[in-house]
């Protein structure tokens, strides 16, 4: 399902980046607990918060939807 697999994109680009959930979440200027609740997809994220969510992970729209390319984890 599409909620899942972003909010794993989210995760993983989370992760890498050596970023809390609150701190993403502060970055993107949403909530923590609908951030958390897209990366473990129960929420249908907004475009506008995906956006958001990207901009903050300094990511390009494309690159967040290309759920082929590898997320290094450190």
């Amino acid at each position: 399902m599409i909620t899942e697999q972003v909010g794993n994109r989210i995760r993983a680009l989370r992760k890498q980046r050596g970023l809390s959930q609150e701190k993403l979440a502060l970055k993107a200027g949403i909530d923590r607990t609908y951030l958390a609740g897209i990366e473990t997809g129960k929420r249908n994220a907004t475009l506008l918060s995906l956006e958001k969510v990207a901009i903050a992970l300094d990511i390009s729209m494309r690159d967040f939807f290309d759920f082929e390319k590898e997320v290094d984890y450190k």
